[in-house]
């Protein structure tokens, strides 16, 4: 046998110019929300990242095929069995203000994240590393005590410039709002509660991107976001449903926008507060489960564009369980379950108590998203009809996060999680986690679980991870810390007069520098 497993990817993922594209243009993005951090290892919610990922540069990316490949690395080698990874780095990459991004800045990066000072949830795959070694400017060694399966996918973590924030506190650092990166755009403007705006980098390493310009609008609800698209003052959005089906069709958007739909890489799922004296016990959940039927929830908020799921993995994947049997819908078992746990009508007004107290609780979920409203409220009917009140409260993003749920106070909440690439779920699910600002913000501790990602850490044999990962979703199923819902097809709607825009598995959006607008479509108004 060979001493040491080698994978050397040579300078194959640069992005070739489009022949006969023109550079130019704008595009205009909705989001429902607006970025709370552009310093990524500080950020958890997913508009944050989507902008800095435009800003930012990291060691790996995934291709249009969802595999591994270089980006700022122009090579990495996988030595010593999987426990040490070789990177070198292009050359030709420079941060906004001209220095040279070079392996003191992913040093750097890597002491930010292992720092006990720094808040961030992404930090235990860091803490995991043994040494890092740099052999010179452009190149450096990572090795690990033991085979560490993330350790590569890992490193696609945004790489942070050195020379500027070394010396600052990055919860107050005037970086979080004004970032600087090296990526294909930065930050020109962010003006609060309305829009940020991202120029062009001319000296982009991969070539220039096409459009000159990318423009968020923060738009909280959904309706108005679609009324801006269809009277030309947005170009991209997430349609919902009904808008798919419904509310584009004819010859004004056949004439104007492309559709899209594929399975979605994320899925909607309702938590509960393990702390919480209700929820404690398992029988109070299973009933919930059984109470809840999934179908019904599908047809009525998705219109039928989304699957059920039973776990925290994308149907169809290598790593999804599908052996697994759901909770049926079954109300009268669901009754049954929560008199053994103790609860009674004993008054008669249709509201199960115990120990004195109406099981009444509250369900919190995130302003302007009407597919999670609509789910909680289907919830809030079928949990009403087996003797439990539910109060549905929807709160502004940031304020639903930090103040909610950093801090742990709620009930239960209604949200939805992206499936990674990779099935270490470590940060989500171990019991490590489960502290205030960790992604465990339910409190979910189970000491097999923990064990089970432990150990599919250390190995990269696809077939022991997949038994590894089908048991932990097994004891997932069982103890439904999540009752999970269902993964959403994805439903981007672009308007035409954007080009190169070719689907993959990996969606649309992995080619987007090289997305281009016809000279005479660039449009100017800036609404």
């Amino acid at each position: 046998m060979k001493k040491f497993f080698l994978v050397t990817i040579l300078i194959l993922t640069f992005a070739t110019l489009v022949r006969g594209a023109d550079f130019g243009g704008r595009i205009i993005l909705g989001i429902m929300g607006e970025p709370s951090n552009l310093i990524p290892p500080l950020a958890s919610d997913t508009v944050s990242h989507d902008v800095a990922d435009l800003i930012y540069v990291s060691l790996v990316k995934y291709n249009k095929e969802l595999k591994l490949v270089p980006w700022a690395a122009q090579e990495f080698k996988i030595l010593d069995g999987g426990k040490k990874i070789y990177f070198k780095l292009r050359k030709n990459i420079f941060w906004f203000d001209g220095k040279p991004l070079t392996a003191e800045d992913v040093y750097f990066t890597y002491k930010l994240m292992i720092d006990p000072k720094t808040p961030t949830a992404y930090g235990e795959d860091f803490k995991l590393v043994k040494k890092f070694n740099i052999l010179s400017p452009y190149e450096f060694e990572v090795e690990y005590p033991k085979v560490y399966a993330q350790a590569l996918p890992s490193w696609g973590i945004s790489i942070l410039p050195k020379h500027v924030l070394e010396k600052e506190n990055l919860l107050t650092t005037k970086y979080a709002r004004n970032p600087l990166g090296a990526g294909a755009y930065f930050l020109k403007k962010w003006e609060s509660g309305r829009r940020l705006v991202l120029d062009v980098n001319k000296n982009y390493f991969e070539g220039r991107p096409y459009l000159d310009e990318v423009i968020y609008r923060i738009i909280p609800d959904i309706g108005t976001m679609f009324l801006e698209l269809k009277t030309g003052n947005l170009d991209l959005m997430q349609l919902n449903p009904l808008q798919y089906i419904f509310q584009t069709k004819g010859s004004f958007w056949k004439n104007r926008f492309n559709k899209y739909k594929y399975l979605s890489f994320s899925y909607t799922y309702l938590a509960y507060n393990l702390r919480h004296p209700f929820f404690k016990d398992i029988r109070v959940r299973h009933a919930i489960a059984l109470a809840l039927d999934k179908k019904e929830i599908i047809k009525g908020v998705l219109l039928g564009l989304g699957k059920p799921t039973i776990g925290p993995y994308k149907p169809g994947t290598w790593v999804y369980n599908n052996k697994i049997k759901d909770f049926p819908y079954n109300p009268k078992k669901a009754k049954h379950l929560l008199l053994e746990a103790g609860f009674k009508d004993t008054d008669g007004d249709g509201i199960l108590e115990k120990d004195g107290k109406p099981f009444i609780f509250t369900l919190l979920t995130n302003q302007g998203n009407s597919l999670r409203l609509k789910t909680a409220v289907i919830i809030q009917y079928r949990l009403a009809q087996i003797g439990i009140k539910v109060k549905i409260r929807t709160l502004e993003w940031a304020t639903f996060i930090h103040d909610f749920i950093d801090k742990g106070r709620f009930d239960t909440v209604l949200l939805g999680w992206t499936i990674p690439q990779d099935p270490d779920l470590y940060d989500v699910w171990h019991s490590s986690k489960a502290v205030p600002g960790g992604l465990n913000f339910m409190g979910f501790k189970n000491k097999e679980v923990d064990r089970l990602l432990e150990q599919g850490r250390e190995t990269l044999d696809i077939e022991k991870r997949k038994k590894i990962y089908d048991r932990m979703q097994e004891i997932l199923h069982y103890e439904q810390p999540y009752c999970f819902l269902y993964v959403p097809m994805s439903l981007p709607i672009v308007n035409k007069r954007f080009k190169n825009i070719k689907p993959a598995p990996a969606g649309i959006s992995y080619n987007f520098i090289r997305w281009w607008v016809p000279k005479k479509q660039q449009t100017f108004f800036l609404p």
